[in-house]
């Protein structure tokens, strides 16, 4: 059932409100992702706000270029971006989500190390 939460950065300069249901979270295994341990809520931007910390935002862009990696430039958590297979869309990483008990959370796998072939066939969060 889709709810709303705030979340944020590590330091606090970044806020954020995201209307969403926590059962579509889903773990990758690409490189970026393991690395970064990121749980992806992949929602349109109509349900996400960024409230507070749009002048503290750094982006990182690599292979394609597609995917808008944003992090806190003060303390470097990468709380939400722009995600390669739905540009459209806003990916909050539900670790930076307020109060969730990401414990009690079963993600959805997605094999991003094979993202194209991933990509066509069904996946968790569509």
């Amino acid at each position: 059932m889709p709810g709303t939460m705030t979340g944020g950065c590590h330091c606090g300069r970044l806020r954020f409100r995201v209307t969403a249901d926590l059962s579509r979270v889903t773990e990758c295994n690409c490189s970026m992702c393991a690395k970064k341990g990121f749980l992806h809520l992949i929602v349109p931007p109509e349900q996400f706000e960024l409230l507070s910390g749009a002048d503290a935002l750094t982006t990182y862009r690599f292979n394609t270029g597609t995917a808008k990696h944003t992090f806190c430039s003060t303390c470097g958590i990468h709380a939400f971006y722009v995600p390669r297979s739905d540009p459209d869309k806003i990916d909050v990483n539900v670790r930076c989500l307020d109060d969730v008990d990401v414990t009690a959370i079963k993600p959805h796998a997605f094999d991003g190390q094979h993202c194209e072939q991933s990509m066509a066939g069904r996946v968790p969060w569509k």
